[in-house]
């Protein structure tokens, strides 16, 4: 064999040992774990625990926060790094005992600042030495509780009034059972609050569909013209018996989309009203217009007014102005309460104007129908009811 085949072979004979030694160590060195493409499921969890709407809060068995997400500090659950007392005592307490601990952290009346007026928490064990809190604000719950307790309240109480009017009427009409002057009077005063009775039963039933779960009908064009004159008519009795005369503008082709019985009964509630609170005599005014894309349906009278500090509550159920002047009238204190859930159901809203011994206007906003004609083409005065009356 030649010089040069004896070097080629040294060659091969090397490349073969290297090629060798580097499959040996590929195969038999430790391989080094390889990072993870992406979130793994820790990074998860931590941003789940972060962005969570509840706060969350780890104690170690010292009752030292170990992690906390930004939501406990916005609840009041963290401040400083350090937990509420009374979540330290309740995580002291499901260390000793192993079972869950529910614990009010409502901030103390009188406290300053945008924490939520209730927030509640579930305290439990994660690990041997380590509890978590859940926090969670529960306001709104609180609120509609607190609400649903007023309305139960203030309809046993709006109730028993007509109720026990009529036992009372009742007992009378026996006990003057031979003095038919007496009967006829009774009974026309057992008629009178039979026909209250009914008004507050039909005037809640309307209520609660209008703020429940219950699905309202479909809205339609619906013609504002025709939504008045069905309110007027329904007016005309209990305007004419105190001498009030209701004025109405020119018809104006409006057309909203909505639920006409509904926006007659708003309206008509709306008429109700100023003819209860106008002296006898004294004219009330109907008017609309279009602005801005919305029909105004304006109802004015020249009654008592309002005052400015109780026009934001005048909408409120139950609540009355006057109140010896809405007994004597027949008045649920429901009337505006409908006429409010009303107009927020058609995506409106019903605005007021009022002067104490002036009078009061009230305003009936509604979105107008695609349909709706030229706004060029309607008189600029027609319904102008917003400042002088």
């Amino acid at each position: 064999m030649t010089t040069t085949g004896y070097l080629a072979v040294s060659i091969g004979l090397a490349l073969i040992g290297v090629i060798a030694a580097f499959l040996i160590g590929r195969f038999t060195a430790p391989r080094q774990p390889r990072k993870p493409e992406g979130l793994t499921v820790a990074d998860l969890m931590q941003r789940i625990v972060q962005d969570s709407h509840d706060g969350i809060v780890v104690l170690n068995h010292f009752g030292d926060v170990v992690l906390h997400n930004p939501r406990a500090e916005e609840l009041g659950v963290v401040r400083n790094n350090r937990v509420d007392d009374r979540a330290r005592k309740a995580a002291e307490a499901v260390r000793n005992s192993n079972e869950i601990v529910y614990v009010d952290l409502s901030p103390a009346e009188g406290t300053k600042g945008r924490q939520p007026a209730a927030v509640h928490a579930e305290v439990r064990l994660l690990t041997e030495g380590f509890t978590v809190v859940d926090a969670s604000d529960e306001s709104e719950a609180v609120r509609l509780e607190k609400t649903r307790r007023d309305f139960v309240a203030n309809v046993s109480h709006e109730l028993k009034t007509p109720v026990g009017a009529l036992a009372l009427l009742a007992e009378a009409v026996l006990d003057a059972s031979d003095d038919q002057d007496e009967v006829r009077r009774f009974s026309a005063k057992i008629m009178q609050e039979a026909t209250r009775l009914g008004t507050l039963v039909t005037e809640l039933i309307a209520l609660s569909r209008l703020q429940g779960a219950e699905k309202l009908p479909e809205l339609s064009d619906t013609e504002i013209d025709v939504v008045i004159n069905e309110a007027l008519s329904r007016s005309k009795l209990a305007a004419e018996s105190v001498n009030i005369s209701i004025n109405v503008d020119e018809p104006s082709g409006f057309v909203v989309p909505g639920d006409r019985s509904l926006l007659v009964t708003a309206l008509t509630n709306l008429l109700d009203n100023a003819v209860a609170y106008s002296p006898p005599g004294s004219p009330v005014s109907v008017s609309r217009r279009l602005v801005d894309g919305h029909v105004e349906i304006a109802v004015t009278d020249r009654g008592i007014g309002i005052a400015e500090d109780q026009q934001t509550r005048v909408f409120e159920r139950f609540y009355r102005v006057d109140k010896a002047r809405s007994r004597a009238t027949g008045g649920t204190g429901l009337g505006l309460a409908i006429v409010k859930h009303v107009a927020a159901n058609h995506g409106g809203e019903v605005k007021l104007w009022s002067l104490p011994g002036t009078g009061s206007t009230f305003t009936l906003r509604l979105p107008a129908a695609a349909t709706e004609p030229n706004p060029t083409l309607v008189p600029t005065g027609a319904g102008d009811t917003g400042g002088e009356l």
